[in-house]
């Protein structure tokens, strides 16, 4: 038998009430612990600036689906499958009908799902809700630049920073800003 994380789909909305659900049956032993070992709703941080301020909240990072992982044995694995379908708001396992053995994930999408939530060791990332566009005037409100006003060249979504164009001693000079020390004007 080996260890694997398995993608259970679920009503939306009903996550973190499935999530503490399949947690408790461990608690309570009414799911063999050695077998079903823990439960994960992954959950990424966003940041967004309204109005000069920033709000950061957590957002699902896979709506309608929860993560288990598992360590499925060659005989009594539909018990333990069934037990988990029969949760309320559970419709099952991904990519699989009832009477088929779930297929896991592989080890590096688990990984990969498990750092973006900030489960595994490594930075948590955090994904930063943004609206400029090049040609957007802006004012630079934190850094060396602060007060400076200019215009953003160009939008550096995966590194979360813009280029923007500020005028320096009479000339005008790129400085590449993170997204939180601008707003618009």
């Amino acid at each position: 038998m080996a260890r694997n994380w398995y993608i259970v789909h679920v009503f939306a909305g009903y996550e973190q009430k499935i999530n503490r659900t399949l947690s408790e049956m461990i608690a309570e032993n009414k799911i063999d612990s050695s077998v079903l070992i823990q439960v994960k709703v992954p959950t990424e941080e966003i940041t967004e600036v309204r109005n000069n301020k920033k709000y950061t909240k957590n957002s699902l990072l896979l709506p309608g689906y929860i993560m288990v992982e598992m360590d499925l044995p060659q005989i009594g694995w539909k018990d333990v499958c069934s037990q988990i379908r029969r949760v309320q708001g559970v419709t099952g396992f991904v990519g699989t009908s009832p009477s088929e053995r779930p297929r896991p994930i592989t080890a590096e999408e688990a990984k990969r799902m498990l750092q973006a939530a900030g489960e595994l060791k490594g930075d948590k990332t955090v994904k930063i809700k943004q609206s400029y566009e090049v040609g957007d005037k802006v004012k630079i409100t934190e850094g060396p630049f602060a007060t400076f006003s200019g215009s953003v060249e160009e939008v550096m979504a995966e590194k979360n920073k813009l280029r923007v164009s500020v005028q320096i001693f009479g000339r005008v000079t790129p400085v590449e800003v993170d997204v939180l020390q601008v707003e618009k004007i």
